[in-house]
Parts: structure tokens; sequence; C-alpha cells
């Protein structure tokens, strides 16, 4: 039989205690633990500063010439002369010039040679000390660059894409906007990693979609996941304008001369009536999420009005079903940056995102829990992954109560027979709805549950399955989920989006006299309130047979729908009840349709679906109080209304 065989994890298990035992003999020499976060050793004022112009290989101005588009470029000085390469964090954005990125719409500067002085936001101020180059790209049309604008289309997502590939030695730079000699990257070691708020988000995600080599890690804030989420919800259109509105707004002189032709394309293929194009599809990221090869770290306000939640939420689930690594903050906050709301802890968790994913430190942010959800101003809790565990979707039915107009939700479905009628008020939406959920109003249709036995939280995205009846050719229809109780909140509905901005100021990194790298403290703005809307979703009634084609209805004739529920993170607790209101035009958040229909919903074919925690068990703990038919009707609520225009300059896109 021979020897007997010394498997070879023993032996190799003997020579490290051996090591061991020999490294802690007297006067042995130890090795110093591996470092687990870069540090500020290099020069911020003696960083390198420069532009590039990167060959998109596109002429969308039609001169006959590549565009190129500027790539602003603050580096330390002390790497390349010591022959290392370091890896980029870049910011692609439209707004450079035209509006200003941070809550103190900041522009970039240059001297009189045109080198960069100003950078927007923190990032340069901290990171080039601690030994990343930092890259401002202008999209194509704006600021320095050549080209058009073109909202998320091709031209956009090339725009970032090309200066990611010149970065890894795969584009051609140089060292003026025409002509000018060839430069290459080599001071880059070809790892990015891109962020920024908004539009920048939005290319973020979209040049993740492409897949492209070298982009390491990805952090979109408030950013767009498919350009149609951002005019239409199922066929009803949430603006009165289209992309073509947003292309002026950024593009500069040259591109608003030369840029006529694909103007035109803008508004040939984004018609109003909330169809689905092909424009459409070309800004639709989240159905090449199977090519991302970057890891996400996604930053959203939950009550973001401008960008949407539905956005995160489709954009994280496409992530999550092809195993992309990520991790998400949500906050109470409307369209604002984690550095205007929670700036300490935005600061030091993104620098260990960065040095994880681009300088390769074990520190353990990939290990640490997935998600942060932000339960009350300035208080959050963590959840080892999200949706939280053991979500399930959960049916809730909506019946008539004892009292006219004022309805129940609970676990039964209604009878056959039962309805509910209103009528579409477009000067009325959420906030006037559940203001008056305990009355019998004509624009809307409320249910509630008792007072809750237990706290119920929901988790994701839920819908909502309508059958309503018509009785003009055209008609929307919106959902909201609302927690009913007092409760202070962040003031989402004012300037600030739940954040005020003091006159003291921090600094966060190094600085010079034209970029101190120090900005306006922040703190919350409350408000108490009487009910809180925490989940939103609308429709066009005509889109119910053809999602991508809209029709006239036919007055008289039932139809089913569903509605998507934008996805949220929300307790309702112990006490409060829930709701579910369901009305035409939500003043404000969508446009209203040509006529104005009044609606009957069969509530017998009526069916919430909802992210519950926990599953039906529960929803059966938190539901097991007083019927909602046994409580006092006429009470009038205070809440927020939603702000007056969700999408506004200079951070709105």
């Amino acid at each position: 039989m021979g020897p007997p065989h010394t498997p070879w994890k023993a032996l190799v298990g003997a020579a490290v205690l051996a090591l061991l035992a020999l490294l802690a003999a007297p006067g042995a020499v130890t090795a110093a633990p591996a470092p687990r976060e870069s540090a500020p050793v290099y020069s911020y004022a003696n960083a390198i500063r420069e532009t590039v112009w990167v060959n998109t290989g596109l002429d969308g101005d039609g001169d006959g010439r590549p565009d190129r588009v500027a790539a602003d470029i603050i580096r330390p000085a002390e790497p390349a002369r010591q022959g290392r390469r370091v890896p980029v964090i870049m910011d692609a954005s439209p707004y450079y010039s035209c509006c200003g990125r941070g809550n103190e719409s900041q522009k970039k500067t240059y001297d009189a040679q045109g080198r960069p002085v100003q950078f927007p936001l923190f990032y340069d101020n901290y990171f080039v000390p601690r030994g990343y180059a930092t890259v401002l790209v202008d999209l194509a049309g704006t600021n320095r660059s050549d080209g058009c604008i073109d909202v998320g289309g091709r031209s956009d997502v090339q725009s970032a894409r090309a200066v990611v590939d010149w970065l890894n030695g795969r584009a051609r730079g140089y060292t003026a906007r025409s002509g000018g000699k060839p430069v290459t990257a080599d001071w880059s070691n070809g790892n990015t990693g891109m962020i920024g708020k908004s539009w920048d988000a939005t290319i973020a995600n979209g040049v993740a979609a492409t897949g492209v080599p070298g982009l390491k890690t990805i952090v979109p804030i408030a950013g767009i996941s498919s350009w149609y989420d951002y005019y239409f919800a199922q066929g009803a259109a949430l603006y009165d304008g289209g992309p073509d509105g947003l292309a002026a707004a950024v593009e500069s002189p040259a591109a608003h001369k030369n840029c006529a032709a694909v103007q035109r394309k803008l508004v040939e293929g984004a018609p109003r009536n909330g169809d689905w194009t092909d424009l459409w599809t070309e800004r639709d990221y989240v159905r090449h999420a199977d090519k991302v090869r970057a890891s996400v770290f996604l930053v959203h306000g939950m009550q973001d009005l401008n960008v949407r939640t539905k956005h995160f939420g489709q954009w994280w689930d496409a992530l999550a079903r092809h195993g992309v690594q990520r991790k998400i903050w949500l906050s109470q906050t409307g369209h604002v940056d984690p550095f205007d709301y929670r700036r300490a802890d935005w600061v030091r968790t993104l620098h260990q995102w960065f040095d994880h994913y681009l300088m390769g430190y074990d520190n353990g942010i990939e290990r640490a829990p997935m998600a942060d959800v932000e339960r009350a101003p300035d208080t959050w809790a963590t959840d080892a992954r999200w949706p939280a565990a053991g979500t399930a979707a959960v049916p809730l039915y909506p019946r008539t109560g004892t009292t006219a107009g004022v309805g129940v939700l609970n676990n039964r479905p209604a009878p056959s027979g039962q309805s509910a009628v209103f009528t579409d008020d477009p000067a009325l939406g959420e906030a006037d709805w559940a203001a008056a959920v305990d009355r019998a109003t004509p624009a809307k249709a409320g249910f509630t549950t008792g007072p809750l036995t237990a706290p119920l939280r929901l988790s994701g995205a839920g819908t909502v399955t309508v059958t309503a009846t018509p009785s003009t050719t055209s008609a929307h229809l919106s959902a909201v989920l609302v927690d009913l109780g007092p409760d202070t909140i962040r003031n989402y509905g004012a300037d600030g989006e739940g954040i005020v901005t003091r006159t003291n100021s921090t600094c966060w990194g190094a600085g010079t006299t034209g970029d101190t790298g120090c900005f306006k403290e922040t703190a919350a703005d409350v408000s108490k309130v009487g009910f809180t809307v925490f989940s939103r979703g609308w429709a066009d009634l005509g889109h119910a047979t053809d999602p991508q084609h809209g029709h006239p209805l036919t007055p008289g004739k039932p139809y089913t729908l569903t509605l998507q529920l934008a996805a949220s993170d929300h307790v309702v607790p112990a006490g409060h009840r829930l709701a579910l209101i369901v009305g035409g035009t939500d003043a404000n958040l969508i446009d209203p349709p040509a006529s104005r229909p009044t609606l009957t919903l069969d509530l017998a074919r009526t069916t919430a679906r909802l992210p519950v925690t926990g599953g039906a068990p529960a929803l059966a703990r938190a539901t097991a109080g007083t019927p909602a038919a046994d409580r006092p009707t006429g009470t009038v609520l205070k809440g927020i209304a939603p702000p007056a225009d969700p999408r506004r300059l200079p951070n709105g896109d």
C-alpha cells in the first residue's frame, strides 16, 4: 500500500505555525501591517494642472472633424516623478460652465494660460493629496468641448467613455482643441471611478452600461437609469417639455449654432404622447445592466421628485440580477448630494470605497452592510442587504367602508359590485388627497388600514392593479402610499429639498487661493406633519392595452392597468395607519390628460401588492387591531406638498 500520505493542507499548516513561531522569537523582525487607507502625503498646491482634448470618434456637429472633449485634470506631481501611476476619479458633466455643481453652484475656473484653477466640489481637494488624479470632463457640446449634447444618447455617453479609453491607452488625446500635439496618459494606472449627481450620475450609469474596460466603479447620486422614465410614467407626461429643452439649457454657444440637426432629432424622437420610440431605447441603460463590470455605490433621496425613485429601483434590481457588487444609501431628502446631509460619514465612506476599488486596499468596505437608510432626519439604520431580507410582495385590497367615500384597506378582497368614483381635478394632488383621506372628496378614492398594532416596513417597489372605467377618451391615474400619523421629517418640498445652508464653512482636504476646498455647512430642514407620502406611481390609462403606444379610450369601457409604484424604504410605526389613495392628475408631478374624466374603480378587481418585510405574517401582526371603519372621520391632516417645479436648475436635470 506504500508509506502513509500526509495531506498537503497539513504540511502548509505546519509550515505556517513554524513561521509564526520564528517571527515570535525574541529579536525577530515583524513585517509592518499593510496600510488600510491612502494618506494625504502629496502636495495639492504643486499638483499638475492640465487639459487634454480627447477624440471621441464622433462628428456630432457635422464640421468634418472628429469631436474632441475637454478633460481637465489635477493630479499629484510626485508619483509621476517617481515612476508610479495613479488611479482616476472622474466626473463628466454638462454643467461646468452653464449652471455649476454642488450646493454652491461652483463652476470651473482657469488661469490666463487656460489651466484649471477651481474644480467644483471636494474631490480634488481631498483625493489628489491621497494619490488620486481628478478628471472633470465637459460633455460634448458644453463648455470647452466640441460636438453636440444629445441628452443621454450616444454623444453624451461617448464623451465620457472616450476619456476612460484614453486613460487606458485606447483613445487619442491632444494638447489643444484643434491641432496640438498627441498626449498620452502615461501617469494613469487605468483604474477609473466615475462619480456625480443628477445628469453626471446618469452619464456614469450610461458608461458603465457599455462595459468599458478600466471603469472599476461608479458612484451615481440621484442618477437617471432610463430617460423615458424621466419624461414619462407609463405614458403619462411628467413634464411639459422634452430633452430638447435640456439641451438648449446647457449647450455652448458654438453647439447652439451648429447642432440644429441634433436638436431636431430630440424633438422628433420624443413625442409628448408618451409613446416609446427608438430615441428612448438608445437612452435605456437598464437593458444593458448585463454589461456592467464596475461596482456601484448608488445614492438617492427617497423624496426626489426630479429624478424620481423609480430610477434607482429598476437600476438596482437589474444590477442585482447580474451579480454586480453594489452598495446603497437612501436618504429622506429630495434631489440632494450626501455631502450636504451626511458630510463626514460620506467623505469617510467614499474614501474607503475608492481606496478599495481603485487602489486595492483591503479595508472591508465590500463586506460592510449593503444599505444605509435614513429613518428620521440624521438618524440612519443599516441592512446587510437591500431590499431588506425577508421582504415579500403581499396583497392588500381596497373596500368601501361604513362612511360613503371613505374606504378601508385590508387583507380581504372586496365583494363583486363594490366601486369607488372620482373626477380628475388637475389643480389637486397627493398632498390634497392625503390631507382629506378621512373625508369623502370628489377628486380621489382613499382607503386606509386601522391603527397598526406593530411597525410595518415596506422595502422596495410595489404595484397597484386597477380596473377603471373612464367617462372620456383620455385619463391619467395616480396611486400613492401614505403613512397617516404624526412625524417630523425633512421638508423635501422646500427650496433646499430637506436641507438648509448655514453661513459658516468647513474645509475638506487641501486648498489654494483659487480653490479653498471649503464649503458652507448644512443642516436638516425639518417639518412636523400629520402624514407622509412615501411611494408613488403614475400612468396613462390609454397605454393600458399597449404599453408602448397609447390609444384613445372608449368611454364606459373598463380597462385594467398595473401602476408601478416607485421604490422606497419606509417604516409605518405602530399606531399609524397605512393609506392607499388613487386619483387622477397628481398636481405638479404629472401633466393632466386632454379631457377631465370621471373614473369608476371596480374594487373587486383592484389590488395593491406591497413589499412587506416579513411578508404576510408581518402584515397580519400589524393589522390585527381596530378596523379602519370604526375610526372618527372628517379630520384634516397636514403634510408636505411637492415642489411647484421639481425639475429646477442648476442642480436639476
